[in-house]
């Protein structure tokens, strides 16, 4: 597996903090699987915590009230199929098993009201990290565990994200994964190759996103 579809694919649980949470929605969750898809009991709690901290994030973004800074925990899982459906778009399957990531995010309050409020924001997110726990191929192989920490920052211009770079840090994993996460982290800090899906998702969340948790959050 080309080392950049690797961190690009376990990147997805950065993207819960960086693009300020990833929400799969009912419709881009049939998409992945081509089917309606009946979440598990764990998947389901999952997206209900996912949901509470969406709603603290956009209500800062758009109602622009003082009061705390955001913080709230976010566990993401992906099954195999998902995964290969994410990364079979460049022509390759996903080797392992189920990944489930967690994710404290801690985003200032008063970054996010001038995120998309004036005409040019340099948003400094601060740091972050995930850790992702990894199935192996095969049922009787060991679980891995994947770190990692990164210091995003977000240009937003007219109200919409422009520019966005990860700024990797600490990365904290197998051999096999970690030498490849490395690669694929050290070309994306000097490329910022991943700066395109990070804008976009980061736009896509403050519109699409927000709107449908809008009830939770209009005017509170």
């Amino acid at each position: 597996m080309p080392s950049v579809d690797i961190v690009k694919t376990l990147a997805l649980g950065a993207l819960v903090a960086l693009t300020v949470t990833v929400e799969v929605s009912p419709a881009a969750a049939q998409v992945l699987s081509g089917k309606n898809e009946v979440l598990t009991p764990e998947e389901q709690a999952e997206r209900e915590t996912r949901k509470a901290c969406k709603v603290q994030i956009c209500s800062a973004l758009h109602n622009r009230k003082s009061g705390d800074d955001v913080a709230c925990n976010i566990t993401k899982s992906w099954r195999k199929e998902q995964l290969d459906k994410i990364v079979g778009k460049g022509g390759i399957s996903w080797p392992w098993g189920k990944v489930v990531c967690v994710a404290p995010i801690k985003l200032k309050r008063d970054m996010l009201i001038k995120a998309l409020a004036g005409p040019k924001v340099e948003a400094d997110i601060g740091q972050q990290s995930f850790v992702c726990t990894v199935d192996g191929k095969e049922a009787s192989e060991p679980k891995s565990e994947i770190k990692a920490d990164f210091s995003p920052k977000v240009t937003f211009e007219g109200g919409k994200a422009s520019k966005a770079v990860l700024h990797w840090g600490k990365i904290d994993a197998p051999t096999l994964v970690k030498g490849a996460m490395w690669t694929a982290t050290a070309t994306d800090n000097t490329f910022n190759v991943l700066q395109g899906m990070i804008v976009e998702d980061i736009n896509r969340f403050a519109t699409e996103g927000c709107d449908e948790v809008k009830e939770d959050w209009a005017g509170k």
